[in-house]
């Protein structure tokens, strides 16, 4: 790659990444040409992709009745240009005193204080 480019690869903020090993790993050094910025536990951004996938399962897929992989993925690619010939947007709605409540009574269910 040319020297110049910057490229950031986006992890999503799951598991796996933080045993003591991969976190050695992952930490900056000189030798490697990009940083690793993670996205917050239950980031927005994931969710609202997580989300359209929903979308297309549960109105494409599920739908359907396919009779090989090339006729699905055909649907699919269908699907795709209908949803982008008029798409819609994503919004995120919660306000923050939404989301703590939830975070809070999830933890009193869960029966911890921290």
């Amino acid at each position: 790659m040319p020297p110049d480019l910057e490229i950031h690869l986006v992890v999503d903020n799951y598991s796996p990444h933080k045993s003591a090993a991969v976190q050695w790993w992952l930490k900056p050094r000189a030798h490697r040409p990009f940083p690793f910025p993670f996205t917050p536990t239950s980031s927005s951004w994931f969710n609202q992709v997580e989300r359209w996938f929903g979308l297309l399962t549960d109105r494409m897929i599920r739908q359907g009745t396919f009779r090989s992989v090339a006729e699905l993925e055909r649907a699919i690619y269908q699907w795709l240009a209908n949803w982008n010939a008029e798409p819609k947007a994503f919004v995120w709605i919660a306000t923050a005193d939404i989301i703590l409540e939830k975070v809070r009574r999830r933890k009193e269910l869960a029966g911890t204080t921290h």
